[in-house]
């Protein structure tokens, strides 16, 4: 049975969810990187448990990823761009690493979470303000490496609670993948790192005895639904709107409104 939620605080899920969505259209994010932040802000309103405010956090946020890769996996393999070898190579590190990130996660105090994130958000505000892109320096690995390469993307992401697209095209344009690809294949990505994350987070916390209603370990439904159905609606007017705002600009500012999560989250 879900918990009662107050308006305000679904409406303020409604907006994160908007919020998520746009970002992804307009600069190629997940949205994680906004969700998980502001989840964390509104759970301590709510005073859910405090020991685990930022695994529920990041659960919920893997949660609302595994639905919205769904569609966008889709989009990228109709224009024929995903390259489903190296997905495939990907898949069994991504799956071992996000069952292995759920474990460290469950273990790790909410303030450790949560200052890790804030260093990772300080650190992708930092890309987007200089337009850092690594240059190719090699080829893709053998298949071990691969898998190898899968586990960290897998681990990374479900600690931090995304879909690993800040860590999954980095990766690929550096062994030489063309930015249409590794975007696309970054995306194919998303999905077996949120279903992996999120399914670890979901038994991590199964046993969690002051879990708040509504909730199916540490993912807390009537926030994922909420973020999930605003930000899909929202996500295809961003990507329109990249064609038509001057998005170096509004990289700035994003990367800038980032960077002051990112320093709130560490205080």
């Amino acid at each position: 049975m879900l918990t009662t939620v107050s308006l305000p605080i679904l409406a303020t899920y409604v907006l994160i969810g908007m919020l998520a969505g746009m970002a992804s259209g307009l600069f190629g994010l997940g949205g994680g990187i906004i969700i998980v932040p502001a989840l964390l802000y509104l759970f301590i309103l709510q005073q859910l448990p405090a020991p685990i405010l930022m695994q529920m956090a990041v659960a919920t946020s893997l949660a609302t990823i595994v639905f919205t890769s769904l569609s966008s996996t889709y989009a990228h393999h109709r224009h024929g761009a995903v390259l489903w070898r190296e997905v495939g190579w990907l898949v069994p590190g991504i799956i071992l690493g996000g069952l292995l990130g759920a474990a460290i996660a469950d273990h790790l105090p909410s303030d450790g979470l949560r200052i890790g994130f804030g260093i990772f958000e300080l650190l992708v505000a930092l890309q987007i303000w200089l337009d850092i892109k690594p240059a190719a320096h090699r080829e893709l690995p053998g298949g071990g490496g691969m898998v190898f390469a899968g586990g960290g993307i897998g681990t990374l992401s479900t600690l931090l609670g995304i879909g690993g697209g800040t860590i999954t095209i980095p990766f690929l344009l550096w062994c030489n993948i063309e930015i249409r690809h590794a975007i696309a294949t970054s995306a194919a990505c998303g999905l077996p790192i949120a279903v992996a994350g999120t399914a670890g987070m979901i038994y991590a916390g199964w046993d969690y005895q002051a879990l708040p209603a509504g909730s199916t370990g540490y993912v807390y439904w009537p926030a994922a639904a909420a973020i999930l159905v605003a930000s899909v609606l929202t996500a295809p007017l961003g990507a329109r709107l990249a064609h038509t705002l001057p998005v170096g600009v509004l990289k700035r500012v994003f990367a800038a409104v980032l960077a002051a999560v990112g320093l709130r989250m560490l205080v």
